[in-house]
């Protein structure tokens, strides 16, 4: 090596040319909360539970989304349909408990392609940051869209 490169001036150099020209590029850096990244077609964001035309529940408790579920992350309690709730629930069983854990799933879309009703779709906004665990359990009251206006 002769006197130059045993002072590491070449590469000295060389990196901050590369360093430089970093400068002057675009920034891929996207300001969130203040700008909002843009989602592709096949995004799978948080759960939802849908409703069908009438605005009853679509879930009828069958446990395939459970089931089909590689992390666990789904359990719901099946209950029966009382008289006088036919405009809340379209089938005699219903999900009386519906839990999600959110810091267990995967966002696979696993449970939506095991649904055989089509009530439970993974459109929702991105899974909000919070400090205890306990928030990240996601009920029915979380989960279920509400109902169309007339």
């Amino acid at each position: 090596m002769n006197f130059w490169e045993r002072l590491y001036f070449p590469a000295i150099f060389q990196g901050m040319g590369i360093t430089f020209r970093h400068m002057f590029k675009k920034k891929e850096t996207i300001f969130y909360p203040e700008v909002e990244r843009e989602f592709s077609e096949n995004w799978r964001g948080m759960h939802s539970l849908k409703r069908d035309e009438q605005g009853r529940e679509r879930c009828t408790a069958c446990g395939l989304c459970a089931l089909s579920c590689p992390a666990e992350a789904i359990t719901m309690i099946a209950g029966e349909r009382q008289k006088g709730e036919e405009e809340l629930y379209r089938e005699e069983k219903y999900a009386a408990v519906y839990e999600i854990n959110m810091l267990r799933c995967i966002f696979c879309g696993l449970c939506e392609e095991a649904c055989p009703k089509e009530a439970i779709y993974l459109d929702g906004p991105i899974v909000p940051a919070d400090y205890l665990r306990k928030d990240f359990i996601y009920g029915k009251d979380k989960l279920v869209e509400e109902p169309l206006k007339a």
